[in-house]
């Protein structure tokens, strides 16, 4: 059901991978600075607006879908329910993204299906009735035939207009909430343009027609806001200046800016080691939206980001591990309030059951949920890891309190008692030796307890007590195809993995590191006991052998040597 959400570009990826080895966690910022707001002069009416809209979420993969229709990418049919269970968890606003390519037909008049079109008001209205304020796009479109534009110019230039137009009436009497994007990520790289001063004329060409076309079409369309993307929605600062550049000559009052973001890349999708949130994850989003706060909001422009989340999800949520991915969501939800953005939570069906209304992580919830109006305090990890047949010594965790204050340690119903189960001083909580020796009597390998630390306000915050031993690796053969490597956790959760030739050299996708792409290279299955290695993976691996290195949560690294001959592949374990 996942699609891929972006595509890196080679220069972004360059860019990145130069970030990654540079000086900027020395002069980062501690990881749970406290920020302070930003003095802003009195809102505007469109601003006033935007910040109304938060929080926002995405319908994804649905209409957006490339296919027959919105069920292509494995979501079911979008319901009434759906939208308003959406706005029951809190959210004010939605983004349905809309792809029309398999809609349209041909030349001249390129007429969008009416029962295509009707679908797509019948969603709208029920999320307009559900008092949500809405956007709608041009979405995949941007890839699928815009991106053609340097080259193809009349016809994607006509095309573009002539679903515009048709839009444009089809709504032109609903309501204010219901708001415009012009294009979804914009790019035009399919077409082959590789010069950015191309791609801002041809961006800035579709927005100011875009602009023309519903401006000129009528009833609510007069004053309608409009939503306008930097090229790639991205938030390089000559994408946000060639946007400004645009915004300025439109000179129009109800106008609003967006860009998408998906975190510190190597961080976004578990690479390159970047397992943790840190100072240059949250250096990456400050940077950012302090640049995006500087080119639009200091200057009147309302600011939405489109979609925000982890690039590691699409593969699936337990990519980035819990308590890390909750400190980036913690600590970006709250900053991009202070900056007065409003966001929209990129969910293709991940998080919020499209049938059963509940989501698949409350904790993540419950951490943004707090992020709308404050912080919650957080850790420098959930997991406590106690060897097996090691003398069990009391344990200290570092709080980052955010502003709160500790209140009390909960064991399922039972609030411990401060000074013989745990002792706090300042941020720093010492999980005594006593409770740590009861709660693990078992001997069970994996999560034993799970204690909880409430505090003044915000979310909640969990310590997983974990009994491991070292994980053991087995001998084994296969394919390049299927290939999985018998694995005892033994009550380990797997970080990352290294790969590397024997005779030197990184080996397998992306060798600038040795440190793989989480799932996308390498997956524990812990119901059936493996490692697997991804096709993906072998495709990018020289014939010989390769060195892995296993790196795992409670600081065990285990080695292991695969020898790829052609198809096959033996596993030797060390």
């Amino acid at each position: 059901m996942t699609k891929r959400k972006s595509v890196l570009s080679l220069t972004l990826v360059t860019a990145m991978i130069v970030s990654l080895f540079s000086s900027a966690i020395a002069s980062a910022a501690t990881t749970e600075q406290q920020v302070q707001p930003t003095a802003t002069a009195a809102p505007s009416s469109i601003q006033s607006y935007v910040s109304a809209m938060e929080p926002g979420w995405n319908l994804g993969n649905s209409l957006d879908a490339i296919g027959a229709d919105e069920t292509a990418w494995g979501n079911p049919r979008i319901t009434k329910e759906l939208i308003q269970n959406i706005a029951n968890q809190g959210y004010k606003s939605i983004r349905i993204p809309v792809t029309w390519q398999a809609h349209i037909g041909g030349a001249p008049n390129y007429t969008i299906d009416a029962a295509y079109m009707n679908r797509v008001q019948e969603v709208v209205n029920w999320a307009l009735d559900a008092n949500l304020y809405v956007m709608i796009n041009i979405h995949h479109d941007s890839w699928q035939w815009i991106s053609y534009m340097e080259n193809d110019r009349t016809n994607v230039l006509a095309r573009y207009n002539a679903a515009w137009t048709q839009i444009a009436n089809k709504f032109k009497n609903s309501s204010n909430k219901l708001m415009f994007e012009s294009v979804n990520e914009p790019r035009f790289t399919e077409g082959g343009t590789t010069d950015p001063a191309t791609s801002y004329r041809l961006l800035d060409e579709l927005n100011t027609s875009f602009h023309n076309i519903v401006r000129t079409s009528g009833g609510n369309n007069t004053t309608r806001p409009l939503v306008l993307p930097t090229l790639h929605t991205a938030s390089n600062q000559a994408d946000l200046d060639a946007l400004t550049q645009t915004i300025s000559k439109l000179n129009d009052p109800n106008i609003i800016a967006t860009v998408h973001y998906y975190g510190f890349w190597p961080f976004s999708v578990n690479i390159a080691g970047v397992t943790k949130y840190n100072a240059e994850v949250q250096k990456d989003i400050t940077d950012t939206f302090d640049r995006v706060y500087n080119a639009f909001i200091a200057k009147g422009i309302p600011v939405i980001v489109g979609e925000y989340g982890l690039l590691g999800f699409d593969q699936h949520t337990g990519v980035i591990q819990q308590g890390e991915k909750l400190k980036f969501f913690e600590f970006i939800g709250q900053y991009l309030r202070q900056k007065q953005m409003t966001t929209m939570l990129w969910d293709n069906g991940q998080h919020f059951g499209r049938t059963s209304f509940t989501w698949s992580d409350q904790d993540l919830y419950n951490t943004m949920k707090a992020g709308w109006t404050g912080r919650s305090a957080t850790a420098e990890s959930d997991q406590v890891y106690l060897k097996k047949g090691a003398a069990i010594q009391d344990k200290t965790v570092k709080l980052n309190l955010n502003g709160n204050t500790f209140n009390s340690l909960v064991h399922g119903n039972t609030t411990l008692v401060k000074g013989t189960d745990y002792t706090i001083s300042g941020d720093v909580l010492t999980l005594k030796s006593s409770l740590l020796t009861r709660l693990t009597t078992s001997g069970n390998l994996g999560v034993n307890a799970k204690l909880t630390a409430k505090f003044n306000k915000g979310a909640n915050w969990h310590f997983n007590l974990i009994k491991y031993d070292t994980p053991k690796l087995s001998n084994t053969t296969g394919t390049t195809s299927s290939f999985s490597i018998p694995t005892t956790f033994n009550g380990n959760q797997l970080a990352t993995m290294e790969a590397t030739y024997v005779n030197g050299g990184n080996a397998g996708p992306q060798n600038w590191t040795s440190f793989k792409e989480f799932s996308y290279t390498f997956s524990p299955n812990y119901n059936s006991n493996v490692i697997e290695l991804k096709q993906n993976f072998f495709n990018e691996t020289n014939d010989g052998q390769v060195i892995l290195k296993f790196h795992f949560w409670s600081g065990d690294i285990i080695t292991y040597k695969i020898t790829k001959n052609g198809n096959s592949v033996v596993g030797t374990a060390s």
